[in-house]
């Protein structure tokens, strides 16, 4: 097996590893995953993309599909802490068009 060959293999493991982890909400898998992808793609800077531009195109599509499911996960926890009363904090300009950061709370109960 060439050197490409392997750090394709590489990467699909971890790309392979990212989902599991994307599905299983295991964010310490995640950000193992993320280093190990990282890896891969900087030892595939070293080769030559003709012999492997087609495996390398299979691998940004199933990339691209992870980055959705992770996306779809950050707007979930969005819709979570919205509904909690917390939010991310977002910048926001006043009538004098200086930026002011919003900061929305919700009352969940009396006491």
């Amino acid at each position: 097996m060439s050197g490409a060959d392997a750090s394709l293999e590489c990467l699909a493991a971890a790309l392979a590893e990212e989902r599991r982890a994307l599905l299983e909400h295991d964010v310490e898998a995640l950000m193992a995953s993320t280093q190990a992808k990282l890896a891969a793609l900087r030892a595939l800077e070293n080769h030559p993309a003709d012999g492997i531009a087609t495996r390398l195109a299979e691998l940004a599509e199933v990339n691209r599909a992870n980055g959705a499911l992770l996306a779809r996960r950050r707007r979930e926890v969005n819709w979570a802490l919205r509904h909690l009363g917390r939010s991310e904090s977002g910048s926001e300009y006043d009538a004098r068009g200086r930026a002011d950061v919003v900061r929305a709370t919700r009352q969940l109960a009396v006491a």
